[in-house]
């Protein structure tokens, strides 16, 4: 059972399961969403997750999909398909070990800011094949 959270603290929530698809994304929705120029993301399965405190806004960013974040201080959270409905993403760095789920590549790397320096990760232009 991972544990994980916003800034503020007032949104708290469990993942259980294997996770899988550790990755950075470089799309331009993740980097509008976050403020930032990539965001880490872990999927779960989505039985294994559960808020377990705080009030939790989404915003539907595409068709299809919306993102979690706390409502009160703003920390991007989740991102959820309809597409993958049995799967939740989590951001990493929300984890309160991180650690555990390090990135194995990147995506969406064709939206890449071109002052971001590859790490030597695998990389896939858009979604992973």
């Amino acid at each position: 059972m991972l544990q994980g959270g916003c800034l503020c603290g007032q949104v708290r929530y469990e993942a259980s399961g294997t996770h899988f698809h550790k990755t950075f994304c470089h799309c331009r929705t993740c980097q509008k969403a976050a403020g930032a120029p990539v965001i880490a993301w872990v999927t779960f399965p989505r039985e294994g997750f559960r808020w377990t405190s705080g009030a939790v806004k989404h915003f539907a960013s595409s068709e299809g999909v919306k993102r979690g974040f706390c409502a009160n201080c703003g920390t991007s959270l989740t991102y959820e398909s309809e597409r993958n409905a049995d799967e939740i993403d989590i951001t990493t760095a929300s984890l309160d070990t991180p650690a555990v789920a390090p990135p194995d590549d990147h995506i969406w790397v064709r939206s890449r800011q071109p002052w971001m320096k590859g790490d030597g990760l695998p990389e896939h232009a858009t979604k992973r094949e």
